[in-house]
């Protein structure tokens, strides 16, 4: 889909010799009202694309920070059509920024996956990652998504073999997220070796670009990423920081998080320039 947010993103990045920054936050956590707040402050602190979460009670795929952060924004009463609403509340103001829904089937399947590709799409919404919906079960979704013009991204793992990826790719759009280590979300992180190696065979399969996400958590490990891949994602480490200042009832959220997401920015940007210069320095 060429001129839509993503696409559109990644080439900007990849005309500035950069990687992309990909922030997660999960909708209505800590509440929705400041959950809006935080979203509104990501781009200007450097995300350069937005995943939300659509708080799930079983979300499998995620470890202890996801899990809190669901459980907060549930407590809260966030739905799915929350969730949406927000999100066009946010392109009243940002019509650039690229915003990626990240979940389950069970609440898109709940709301029906058709009237969710029209909603979504009205909303403003770039694309999906439905974790537990595998390709050969996207028959219901993946064609409803497709029709508004919206991505259906899919996700690779380290046991994803070479008989396994055409089926991962096939349908694939917007970019291909590698989940860089096995196991939930914040659960340790992949040495970049292991991560060069791996950007390198995906994108001999694919010219899809490559964000790689799961147990990033320092500027350092992000620059180290961003150094091979098209973009770093960045999730639960947000999610613990927004759950310590909720439990510490700060006022001051959504700064606490623009800063950050600021430093991690500022870590991705500059990582292959670092990288040059101390090449050129042996």
């Amino acid at each position: 889909m060429s001129g839509d947010r993503l696409s559109t993103r990644f080439a900007a990045c990849a005309a500035q010799g950069r990687a992309a920054l990909v922030t997660f936050v999960t909708a209505g956590d800590p509440d929705l009202a400041t959950s809006a707040d935080i979203l509104a402050a990501l781009p200007g602190a450097g995300a350069d694309v937005i995943e939300i979460g659509m708080p799930f009670t079983d979300p499998m795929a995620d470890g202890p920070a996801i899990q809190r952060g669901n459980l907060r924004s549930l407590a809260g009463g966030t739905t799915l059509r929350a969730v949406l609403a927000m999100v066009k509340a946010f392109r009243a103001n940002d019509n650039a920024t690229p915003i990626v829904l990240m979940g389950y089937f069970n609440p898109i399947l709940s709301f029906g996956p058709q009237q969710f590709a029209v909603e979504a799409w009205a909303a403003g919404i770039d694309g999906c990652i439905v974790v537990d919906l595998p390709p050969e079960e996207g028959g219901e979704l993946a064609p409803a998504l497709s029709a508004h013009g919206l991505h259906l991204v899919r996700l690779a793992t380290p046991t994803t073999d070479a008989r396994r990826l055409p089926a991962v790719l096939n349908g694939a759009s917007g970019f291909l997220y590698y989940v860089a280590v096995a196991g939930v979300t914040g659960a340790g992180s992949a040495a970049a070796s292991d991560v060069a190696q791996a950007v390198a065979r995906l994108k001999a399969a694919t010219n899809l670009p490559i964000a790689v996400g799961f147990g990033v958590r320092t500027p350092e490990q992000a620059a180290a990423i961003a150094v091979h891949a098209d973009a770093v994602v960045v999730g639960s480490a947000i999610v613990d920081a927004i759950g310590a200042a909720a439990e510490a009832r700060a006022n001051d959220i959504p700064a606490r998080v623009a800063a950050q997401v600021a430093a991690l920015a500022h870590a991705v940007r500059t990582a292959r320039q670092v990288k040059a210069a101390k090449e050129m320095a042996i």
